[in-house]
């Protein structure tokens, strides 16, 4: 896709956050306090990033996940952006920033998905939920 049909697919916001790299405020993305089941998704090209089974709440305002959902879907780039060292993540089909990868799980959950399991944070804005059949049932 080319910039201009990101911009034609996209909200200004998500343009934003997915197309400049910026970070939606915590607490206001429309995933933060999701629990539903199914497949978070590239907002932009649709790729599998994320399963609901391996989000959960890390306190931060922002969707957490403990891995992806495929790891050929995510690349990972250094950051060194505001003067701090992290690792972005970004959809690996459409090169799309979707937030940052940290190593810091709260302890209950580092003991159920072993030591090398970590903090995906990502924006609520540059996914989208395919929800899961069971999901779909329980909202009507």
């Amino acid at each position: 896709m080319s910039e201009n049909d990101f911009k034609k697919k996209l909200s200004p916001e998500q343009y934003h956050i997915m197309r400049e790299r910026g970070t939606e405020k915590p607490f206001t993305g429309k995933f933060w306090n999701e629990h539903g089941g199914g497949m978070y998704r590239c907002a932009a090209c649709d790729s599998k990033l994320f399963s609901s089974d391996a989000k959960f709440d890390s306190g931060t305002g922002w969707p957490s996940f403990s891995e992806p959902a495929d790891l050929k879907n995510v690349e990972f780039r250094e950051d060194l952006s505001y003067g701090m060292k992290r690792i972005e993540v970004l959809c690996k089909k459409c090169g799309s920033h979707l937030g940052h990868v940290f190593e810091d799980l709260p302890p209950g959950r580092q003991a159920v998905l072993g030591k090398n399991a970590r903090r995906y944070c990502i924006n609520s804005c540059a996914l989208k939920l395919e929800k899961n059949k069971r999901s779909i049932e329980q909202n009507k």
